[in-house]
């Protein structure tokens, strides 16, 4: 059936806010906050209005790869490398950066510094949760995408225990009546799987996060008997022995990175996003990714080879952002460009003389993950590229820094394709005066 402190040890995952999915796609998806981010746009509700390059249509939110399957990470260019390196400047040796440059795609260029340097990515392991749900999905419908579509758009997710819990809200637009309501999700929150996707990615939210986790391991389970009931969910993880429920997470989030041509040494995401849901499942591993193999996701995604062409070209329009940029996206310099994005960090603080502890400002620990994709073609440039920045700078304001980082990696790719001029004649001041015909 159907469901429609301070200086004192702080340690907090912080994941983006940063709405995502084309501002027309609640027609085909049901995504409530799209359909709000879309009236609010046109002036109909109060709310934020996009930037030119968060204004797609779902139609044009595409894979730029289809035509180049076998593309893989070229060979690191020395220069473009080099470039990056002095980017970075004196706290190049805290970061791991990976950029792909895929503009003229029959010649990618590749830089990187680090680039196999490994650290937890906070929320950019979200994706991984992405991943695990759309394999299910594809598992159990391989060749009946309509079903596939069904079964995000019209499932109906239930929040329980597994969402408890998470400071972070989520936005609830009430189509009928043309308001939002911004909230810490509750236990009994319903929404869509579709919807939990979306907050998954979009906003970030944990509670929704361990959601889908827990609906991408019920359809591995399930399969086409999925979803099932309620009950049978709270029988199900009640009475599944731990190391079943650990032997089926693994299946879920782990063998997809494998199947699809990862590395699950490089990239993974080892448990649930929430307390209770560590509780109730243990992953049985740690989370972790670096810039390279994020990158290469991403690349896999660009060429339909992640699960499949139709789950690459929805996880692509999930991570399209279409409200409010932050972190490495905020850069002004993106504003008209088309970004893709999904960021994390994780911080933490210890008492230290002379030092105040702020966000994205550990002295300890001080994680900012970011991975882009930005398409740009406006003032005649024909800019494509892919973006994986991970960083542990101590002390500094992280979401600062990559904020700027995104700047200067835009400045480095729009210099090595300079605009395309398109030539006209010059128009004349008057026009010319007919011959008289006799």
């Amino acid at each position: 059936m159907n469901r429609l402190s301070a200086f004192f040890l702080v340690t907090l995952l912080l994941p983006t806010l940063a709405g995502a999915y084309p501002l027309d796609g609640y027609r085909d998806t049901g995504i409530r906050r799209v359909e709000g981010a879309r009236l609010a746009n046109e002036g109909v509700v109060p709310g934020r209005k996009q930037p030119a390059g968060a204004l797609l249509s779902t139609r044009e939110v595409d894979l730029r790869l289809l035509n180049y399957p076998h593309m893989d990470l070229p060979t690191p260019d020395p220069a473009f490398s080099k470039q990056l390196v002095k980017m970075l400047g004196s706290s190049a040796d805290n970061y791991g950066i990976a950029v792909l440059d895929i503009s003229d795609p029959a010649h990618p260029v590749y830089g990187e510094h680090r680039g196999d340097y490994r650290q937890n990515t906070g929320s950019v392991g979200k994706i991984i949760v992405a991943l695990g749900l759309f394999q299910a999905l594809a598992d159990a419908w391989p060749d009946n995408l309509d079903k596939r579509r069904e079964i995000l758009k019209n499932t109906v997710v239930t929040a329980d225990d597994f969402s408890i819990s998470d400071h972070h809200k989520i936005r609830v637009f009430n189509v009928e009546t043309r308001t939002l309501v911004r909230r810490t999700m509750p236990v009994g929150e319903k929404g869509s799987l579709w919807e939990y996707l979306d907050w998954t990615l979009s906003v970030s939210s944990n509670s929704a996060a361990a959601m889908t986790m827990r609906e991408a391991m019920l359809l591995k389970q399930y399969g086409k008997s999925y979803p099932p009931s309620e009950a049978e969910i709270q029988r199900f993880f009640n009475e599944t022995p731990k190391k079943e429920l650990t032997e089926l997470f693994q299946r879920t989030f782990f063998d997809p990175i494998t199947r699809n041509g990862l590395d699950i040494t490089k990239v993974r995401q080892g448990s649930f996003f929430t307390h209770t849901g560590k509780k109730k499942v243990a992953g049985g591993g740690n989370s972790y990714g670096t810039a390279r193999e994020l990158v290469k996701l991403t690349l896999r995604m660009e060429q339909g080879r992640l699960v499949d062409e139709f789950s690459s070209r929805e996880f692509k329009r999930l991570l399209y952002m279409t409200e409010r940029r932050i972190r490495y996206a905020s850069a002004p310099a993106l504003r008209d460009s088309a970004v893709y994005f999904k960021s994390g960090s994780l911080y933490s603080c210890v008492e230290e003389e002379g030092f105040k502890c702020g966000k994205y400002m550990g002295n300890k620990k001080n994680y900012m993950n970011s991975l882009a994709i930005i398409e740009n073609t406006s003032d005649g440039y024909q800019l494509d590229y892919i973006a994986g920045l991970i960083s542990n700078v101590l002390r500094v304001n992280s979401a600062v820094e990559h904020q700027t980082f995104g700047m200067r990696i835009h400045r480095m790719i729009e210099k090595a394709h300079p605009p395309v001029k398109v030539q006209t004649e010059p128009m004349l001041s008057q026009p010319p005066t007919a011959e008289k015909v006799m």
